[in-house]
């Protein structure tokens, strides 16, 4: 299983409407920090959100891919709504 296919399925405890994962390691190819794991930008949409800051949501996500960000993941963009914010 891929790094984005186990991304995504850990984002599934967040019963997302939808998910949007995007690779941009090649970028950052070289970069000192991208050593210790891949660079993703995530959309993600999720009724597990209304009602929750940016800091709440960001905390989630966090949560939901645990280990990863310590391995495989260095670096995580996060945009993160609400069914009603798309």
């Amino acid at each position: 299983m891929s790094t984005l296919e186990r991304i995504e399925q850990k984002l599934a405890v967040l019963t997302p409407d939808s998910v949007e994962l995007i690779d941009d390691s090649e970028q950052h190819a070289g970069h000192a920090g991208a050593k210790g794991g891949g660079h993703f930008q995530l959309i993600i949409v999720s009724p597990l959100f209304n009602g929750k800051s940016t800091q709440e949501r960001h905390r989630m996500i966090h949560a939901a891919v645990g280990d990863m960000l310590e391995r495989e993941i260095h670096a995580l963009t996060i945009k993160a709504y609400t069914p009603d914010e798309v």
